[in-house]
């Protein structure tokens, strides 16, 4: 079969065998994937054997030997540990989710990653009805996902994004936004912190005394300096996290669904920036290195 492999920093097709299910995997053919930009810098100095691919929405052609999960002919989306960017995907069972016939494929492919990140950060946030929330690095799936789940939560939530364009988008959905993390006001009783680098301890200066700072991700990728003074003079005694969305005990497949039940029910609105077909994977992975895609990348396969 056709896959996508690293090559040279980016991707190229080549061909691979077709997978072999174990008992508790299902096979599925491939109609849509998204590009996360983890994935992107993986492909600068990937791990030896790996594979891009950790969101898929497709059509189940082999059903499990053990019985468990969708039947043949079921459309699901999965979220596989890699090797997704392929004409077809060897899944669990237990990290899959079945489709509705009101959500297409490129729709579904972009919730997995995004969604599941969103969805449990803010299990881990708690109750946020009424606070006060900073979110950096809005500008993403992730920002957006968060954005439309913390205000329909009852959060007062301030977004916080370069790109005008996608601004509007987030005042839209319920957000207050600013283009730079020191135009935020504050203080907050709660930071989201995406971006890392000198952003982080800006956005940990925002906070109410013993406020707390979720710290998931490092879109910068520069390295943070904390100055444990200046904390003195602001949010004393607050509290940073680190969060990581894979963290749990429990399988995606639970979650996966509760994703889907949202979207079907016109509770939570996938935005993709770019829908193109997957011979163009290549460019869509410059694009969104390139920071020229605002929302979700989503490829598919004829």
């Amino acid at each position: 079969m056709k896959a996508l492999v690293p090559a040279r920093g980016t991707v190229e097709f080549a061909e691979v065998p077709q997978p072999e299910p174990r008992p508790d995997e299902a096979l599925v053919k491939v109609d849509a994937f998204s590009v996360n930009r983890g994935e992107t810098f993986l492909l600068e100095d990937p791990p030896p054997g790996w594979r891009p691919g950790k969101d898929v929405a497709g059509l189940v052609v082999q059903a499990a030997a053990d019985g468990t999960g969708p039947a043949v002919g079921q459309r699901v989306v999965a979220h596989p540990p890699g090797a997704g960017w392929a004409e077809y995907a060897a899944v669990r069972t237990d990290a899959l989710a079945v489709l509705p016939e009101r959500l297409d494929a490129p729709t579904a492919a972009a919730l997995p990653l995004a969604g599941l990140t969103a969805l449990r950060l803010l299990r881990r946030a708690g109750a946020v009805t009424g606070r006060r929330l900073l979110l950096t690095g809005a500008s993403g799936g992730v920002g957006h996902y968060l954005t439309e789940l913390a205000v329909a939560a009852g959060a007062r939530l301030t977004a916080v994004t370069a790109n005008a364009e996608r601004g509007e988008r987030l005042r839209e959905l319920g957000a207050e936004v600013v283009h730079a993390v020191a135009d935020a006001p504050g203080p907050y009783d709660l930071v989201l912190e995406s971006t890392g680098g000198a952003e982080l301890p800006l956005a940990l200066g925002r906070l109410a005394p013993r406020g707390r700072l979720i710290w998931f991700g490092q879109a910068s990728r520069e390295p943070v300096r904390l100055d444990f003074f200046a904390l003195l003079h602001g949010p004393v005694s607050a509290t940073v996290e680190h969060f990581s969305y894979a963290d749990v005990d429990h399988p995606d497949g639970p979650d996966l669904q509760t994703l889907v039940r949202l979207t079907a029910e016109g509770r939570l609105h996938p935005e993709l920036g770019l829908v193109d077909d997957w011979r163009r994977t290549a460019d869509a992975v410059a694009a969104l290195r390139g920071r020229r895609v605002r929302g979700n990348t989503v490829l598919t396969l004829d």
